[in-house]
């Protein structure tokens, strides 16, 4: 493992460290897909030992090389900072995609609760912001390729997490919390989602994420939803079930399909019911 400083400056700290990225590699030294991870925490803190490092090993086992992004959070900043490192942090592996051996193409956000929040702004809700640090970063783009959204706080509504909105935003007037729900914001420029949560979620109700998915299909953008029914909030891995334990695999075929739907011009042809119904015989 090795931890990356996101920022020069040393001034710029979050709870107990610099803003950073800690890299789990597939020691294989060949290029691989690369995942930013997005602990949750309420955008009060970063749960980095439950959704963080376990995460990280998971997508290892897919092939898949990982970072574990360490962020600021309230109450010493608020938005955009958590923003703008989740940025810096994707700048950075694109930058240094031919040293880390990543396919620069294939480089995904990965959120948890509030850190879901903080995936999806990647991809909805960064482009007026800079995360500019005076290098070659700068000029790599901070939009991942896929966002993976795992029981997320996607819409800043009164019926969601409020104690995430409130942090974020400083404020209790939801109105301002508005202007941070992405499903709101999604276009037809938003980059696909695989999107998780259960139905039985105590904390941050499901319905973030089937509203974010129906925003999605609005928008004409490619939306994966899985939801299943049993799971307290913090799902994590699933381990031990029959049902959730299979996310991971489920995100990264996801992420396969749309490789092969831009490269192979039959693909859309085989999710056709005529299809389907020659290919049973």
């Amino acid at each position: 493992m090795e931890k990356i400083y996101l920022w020069q400056d040393a001034a710029i700290r979050t709870k107990a460290d610099r803003p950073s990225i800690t890299f789990f590699p597939v020691e294989d030294g060949r290029k691989h897909p690369a995942v930013l991870i997005m602990p949750g925490g309420g955008y009060g803190t970063v749960c980095e030992s439950t959704e963080g490092t376990p995460i990280a090993r998971k997508f290892n086992e897919l092939g898949w090389h990982a970072f574990v992004l360490d962020y600021r959070t309230a109450p010493e900043v608020r938005f955009p900072a958590p923003q703008q490192d989740a940025m810096r942090a994707m700048k950075l592996i694109r930058a240094n995609a031919g040293k880390w051996n990543v396919i620069s193409d294939q480089v995904v956000s990965c959120g948890f609760s509030a850190g879901g929040h903080l995936a999806g702004s990647l991809g909805i809700l960064c482009d007026d912001l800079s995360a500019d640090a005076g290098d070659e970063a700068d000029h790599c783009s901070h939009l991942p390729d896929m966002m993976i959204l795992c029981y997320g706080v996607l819409a800043f509504e009164e019926w969601s997490h409020q104690g995430t909105l409130q942090a974020l935003s400083g404020s209790d007037d939801p109105e301002v919390w508005r202007k941070y729900s992405l499903p709101d914001l999604v276009t037809d420029r938003t980059p696909p989602a695989f999107v998780m949560h259960t139905i039985c979620d105590q904390v941050v109700p499901y319905r973030n994420s089937v509203v974010f998915a129906e925003a999605m299909a609005a928008a004409k953008r490619p939306c994966e939803l899985a939801l299943y029914y049993w799971g307290d909030h913090g799902m994590l891995l699933g381990k031990n079930t029959l049902d959730v334990i299979h996310w991971p695999e489920q995100a990264v075929q996801f992420m396969e399909s749309l490789q092969l739907a831009g490269q192979d011009p039959e693909f859309r042809h085989r999710y056709t019911n005529a299809y389907q119904a020659k290919a049973n015989h």
